[in-house]
């Protein structure tokens, strides 16, 4: 008898199957995760004030003014330019738009009024300013 006609042949592919499903499963977290990363990183330091009641949820619109000037769109960096654009597109879809304003307490005060200015040109009148309660 001849052994060799008897080996059976080694197969040399390779199964990718469980490979794929891995690197399916980490980009779905990876979609999962990223926003609220970028919702955690936008800490800011709010002004405190006597009146403020809680804010049970986020306002359908949230702008983030932080320390250094930077303005965020629902946690989207974006500039005076495409705020003014993205929040009259909003203003024109839902007329009753409200807007919650968080930014630093030590942000510079004629960043605030430009957004403001801003808000008061696309003609948001449901505006809240984000603070923390004294005590």
């Amino acid at each position: 008898m001849n052994l060799r006609a008897h080996k059976q042949r080694l197969i040399a592919e390779i199964n990718i199957t469980p490979f794929t499903d891995v690197i399916l499963v980490l980009l779905i977290i990876f979609m999962i995760t990223t926003p609220l990363i970028l919702q955690s990183s936008l800490k800011v330091n709010l002004p405190q004030a006597a009146s403020a009641l809680p804010v049970k949820e986020m306002g359908p619109l949230n702008i983030t003014i932080t320390n250094e000037g930077t303005i965020y769109l629902d946690g989207s960096m974006v500039t005076r330019k495409e705020l003014k654009d993205k929040v009259i597109a909003r203003h024109e879809k839902d007329p009753s738009l409200g807007v919650i304003v968080s930014s630093d307490r030590l942000v510079r005060f004629k960043d605030i009024v430009g957004v403001l200015d801003i808000l008061n040109t696309a003609g948001i009148r449901n505006l809240n300013i984000a603070a923390t309660t004294q005590g």
